[in-house]
């Protein structure tokens, strides 16, 4: 059975098509199941949107939530269709967060870190004048932020966790092997999932997050994993999910899951 939990649309600001060509797209790629989740607005700033090329508007939120809701019912018997949405998680603005996302019946949110000390980790250009030491610093305070957004309570799968080799494929030579698997055990121990996002072919790194390497330790000790393809066009929907499920049978998984209610969904692979 083919699922995809991590999908966009036109409200972010850096994606294309509305819901429905979401939707349409997995029903055309025989998935059974399809999550939206587009980014949250940015809750930390006091104004409507302060990246609308980034995040949508705190005031196109209800709308999203509502416009999924709609969609739900209508494919009901053709496609599952669930409520999702991708947060970043900010420290300083957790609660803030937190409680806007609770407002809402979400199936499943998805934690992502998408900045290491107010720094883009797919700007080019921020390694550019670190020393190795810094470098291997700035790698383990972004698994330090995944094993603290895993703790927080807020999520139930983490997103494309190595994400940050994505426009610098070096990244994977850095060494930091104890904050990866320590970040791993945090993640068993929450019980949350970690997916298997596809889009890293769209970044310089190609490929697809996390790295095998990774899944293997996922596996180890016993982390969850599900499928996302993170597509920002409705062509990308459910993009290599048999290649994934393959890798993933061959590291010696079984099954991997989708949520629905909060709940965890297991599938066999």
């Amino acid at each position: 059975m083919k699922f995809d939990l991590h999908t966009h649309h036109f409200r972010c600001g850096h994606a294309d098509g509305n819901i429905r060509d979401y939707i349409e797209a997995a029903i055309a790629a025989d998935l059974k199941v399809i999550g939206i989740s587009d980014h949250t607005p940015y809750f930390g700033s006091p104004e409507e949107q302060p990246f609308p090329a980034i995040s949508m508007a705190k005031s196109d939120f209800a709308a999203y939530v509502q416009e999924v809701l709609d969609l739900k019912r209508e494919y009901e018997g053709k496609i599952k269709v669930l409520l999702g949405i991708e947060s970043d998680y900010f420290p300083n603005h957790a609660q803030v967060y937190q409680e806007a996302l609770t407002a809402y019946p979400f199936d499943y949110i998805i934690g992502s870190i998408h900045h290491v000390r107010d720094v883009s980790i797919f700007n080019k250009n921020r390694w550019k004048k670190l020393t190795p030491q810094q470098q291997v610093a700035d790698k383990e305070e972004y698994f330090n932020l995944i094993r603290q957004s895993a703790r927080s309570g807020m999520f139930q799968i983490i997103a494309h966790m190595d994400a940050m080799k994505g426009n610098y494929p070096l990244f994977s030579e850095i060494k930091a092997d104890e904050a990866i698997e320590e970040t791993l055990k945090v993640i068993a121990e929450s019980g949350l999932a970690i997916e298997i996002n596809t889009s890293g072919k769209t970044k310089l790194c190609g490929g697809w997050y996390p790295s095998n390497a990774i899944l293997e330790v996922a596996h180890h000790y016993g982390v969850d994993v599900t499928f996302g393809s993170d597509a920002h066009k409705p062509s990308r929907v459910g993009d290599e999910f048999d290649e994934v499920a393959k890798v993933l049978k061959e590291i010696g998984y079984t099954e991997w899951v989708y949520f629905e209610q909060k709940q965890k969904v297991p599938v066999p692979l």
